[in-house]
Order: C-alpha cells, then structure tokens, then sequence
C-alpha cells in the first residue's frame, strides 16, 4: 500500500511528464544531405527541403543551354552559373600575366630549345604516371615551366631543376597530398639538393608573381564536361581521348600560342571526329556553348591530328605509352582518318 505522500508525489510527477511533452515535442532526425546551405532559413509549414529546390537569381542575357546536348554542360555545375563561370575563365586566360609569350624560344632563349623543352615535358609525363598526379598538375606545370621561360633566360643544367619545382608548386596548388620535395629531389636522382629545389621554387613564384591559378585546356574540359554525350551514360572513351589530345599538346611548343580554350574546343572536335569519322563533329550547339566556328579552330585541330599521328613530335613516348593502357580505354591506338576533311571547317 501507498502512503498518501507516495501517492501525490507519483500524481505530481505523471503532471509533470505529460506537461513536458506537451511543451517539447520530439523532434525527428534529419539526414544531412537534406539540409540546406542558408543558415537561420525557415521554411514554410507546406514547403519540403526535400522536393522543393532553392530558387537562384537568373541572369536574364543568358540563354538556356539545349537540354538535347550534355556535351559541354557539366553535371556538377548549377545552371544559372554556367555561363558566368565561363565567361570568368576566358576573361583570365586572355591576361598577359597569365599566358606565355609565343615567341620566347627566339626572343628570350639563347640555349634552350624547342626540343629540349619536348624532352623536359615527356619526362614530366612520366613523373606524372611515377606519383600518380592529376592531369591538371601536369598543364599546370607546363603552364608554369613556359611563363618563367618567357622571361628568365635558363641554362641546359638547370632545365630538369625548373621542370620539378614546377610541378612540385603545381602539386601544392591541385592535388591533395603532394609529393615532398625530397621525393621529386629523388626522382631526378639526387642531381639536385632540397635546398636548390625550394630556392628555384621562391623564383618561379616570383617570376609569376605568384599568379597560379590560371585555366588551362584542362579547365575548360573538366568544365564543358566532354566526358559524356549524356550525363547519366558518361562516354569513357571520348573523355580518355579528349584528355589524351590535351596531353600530346603539351609536347609541341608550337601548341602555346593557343589559347586553353582554343585547344579545348579543337580537342573536343578532334576526338568526336575519331569516335565517329563520318559524322560532323561541331554541331550548332557546340558552337554556341565553345563559342568557336570550326574554321577557328582548323590551324589548331590540325596540329593535334598531327601529333595524334605521330608526324610531329615522334620521339616523344610517355603520353602515348601512358594512353595506350587498358584503363584508358587503349585510346591511343584508335583508328582515325589520315586527314581531316576540309568541309568540315566550314560553317554549317
């Protein structure tokens, strides 16, 4: 039996219960990927953050791509944005401060040459492959290795010496774990110390003027999303292609009087041109979004077609050896027309 006290002390605390629930409800647990990114944001009662998507301010002169053509629209990128990111990244590569002067081989270097900058290249390929670096380090490097030359005149010795600070500035900028400076001292077996890597790392940058984040013809790809045909279906083999035309460009000095977006958008032509020969490989929506005609693009795509088949800069292997992997779809030995047909430069 209870005593009385017992029994008012349970009454009072069955209130106290039923009050508590009534004042603070139980709250449910939200996944974290339905959260949204506006803090203090509070949602009408009708209005889910699962169905209902947070309205962007639109820029009214930007037309809406074709919903038909995934080919240069990325899967990653909102809509609204496209065209502002784009027109930001052609605005930075036309900088001075940020493109190589096409000339410098005559104006500014008095023993290096263009065949020892494709050595120097080939080599930085597969040093690339070796630490297993980013596409976008190795043009980053190159990018970095053709400005400091455009102004800096360099010696045969020390050619390899800015080749690795190069890219171990461009491997600090892209990737997540970069290789230590003894590791890219290593691979160069031990011809330079720490202390002359790290001393022609504080000139690069300073020739730069620390200016390293310029858009290259890798930028553009990862951005237009040349990977696929169809956003949920991505085509690996015309993204290996792509990137392997990219790469083989790299090799030939003649290539950096091109602007990234140039070489982008002839490597995009280029490698639908192999996939599908008998096709016109720039349709109308390709040349809205690229904002090149095809005969813009002939001097440029010829060239890469060219090293595609070796008929310049033949001597140089790490780039095709390297596409020529089955993770690579063996892109480097597809079948392609010995020319390109003229017809197809003209506008449609």
């Amino acid at each position: 039996m209870q005593t009385r006290a017992a029994a008012k002390r349970k009454a009072n605390a069955d209130t106290v219960v039923v009050t508590v629930e009534k004042q603070h409800p139980k709250k449910q647990r939200v996944v974290l990927g339905e959260l949204t990114n506006i803090p203090n944001l509070i949602l009408p009662e009708t209005q889910s953050p699962r169905k209902e998507k947070l309205q962007c301010r639109k820029n009214p002169n930007v037309k809406k791509p074709s919903p038909t053509n995934n080919t240069l629209s990325s899967p990653h990128i909102d809509e609204p944005y496209v065209s502002d990111i784009n027109d930001y990244l052609c605005a930075m590569e036309m900088q001075r401060k940020r493109r190589p002067m096409f000339n410098y081989m005559d104006r500014v270097q008095h023993v290096v040459t263009e065949n020892m900058r494709g050595i120097l290249v080939d080599w930085l390929v597969e040093v690339a492959v070796e630490y297993k670096l980013l596409s976008e380090t190795l043009h980053l490097s190159v990018s970095y290795i053709d400005r400091f030359l455009s102004v800096n005149p360099m010696g045969k010795s020390r050619l390899q010496l800015l080749g690795v600070s190069s890219m171990l500035i461009a491997s600090k900028y892209e990737e997540v774990n970069p290789p230590r400076v003894d590791k890219f001292c290593s691979i160069t077996d031990n011809t330079y110390k720490k202390a002359e890597v790290v001393e022609m790392e504080a000139k690069i940058l300073a020739a730069l003027n620390f200016e390293i984040g310029n858009p290259t013809a890798i930028t553009f790809l990862r951005f237009l999303g040349v990977a696929s045909e169809n956003q949920k279906s991505p085509n690996l083999k015309i993204e290996f292609l792509s990137f392997y035309l990219a790469e083989l460009s790299l090799m030939d000095y003649d290539c950096i009087r091109f602007l990234p977006s140039t070489v982008a958008a002839s490597v995009i032509f280029l490698a639908r041109f192999i996939i599908s020969p008998e096709v016109h490989p720039w349709t109308s929506s390709l040349c809205e979004c690229s904002g090149y005609k095809p005969i813009e693009l002939k001097e440029c795509v010829l060239i890469l077609h060219d090293l595609y088949f070796s008929r310049k800069a033949e001597s140089f292997k790490a780039v095709r050896e390297k596409y020529k992997q089955p993770k690579f779809k063996y892109v480097a030995n597809l079948p392609s027309p010995p020319f390109v047909p003229s017809y197809y430069f003209e506008d449609q």
